[in-house]
């Protein structure tokens, strides 16, 4: 498990933002894309395309875990 800002996840990786060894699928996002009119980086939920949630560029999120 690696802790990163999600400025420093890749567009289209998968993250959890609790510290979880085996999260279930409601737990882990997607990195997507910069929105420079909030500033912030568009995440979706990785089993509900339609669930969106807007993080700061130093948010802690944690990658490197098995899913």
């Amino acid at each position: 498990m690696q802790k990163k800002t999600i400025k420093e996840v890749k567009k289209g990786e998968f993250f959890t933002r609790k510290e979880i060894d085996e999260p279930n699928e409601h737990q882990v996002f997607i990195r997507g894309s910069y929105d420079r009119e909030t500033k912030k980086y568009e995440c979706q939920r990785f089993d509900d395309i339609n669930d969106f949630i807007y993080l700061k560029a130093h948010t802690p999120v944690y990658t490197g875990f098995t899913f």
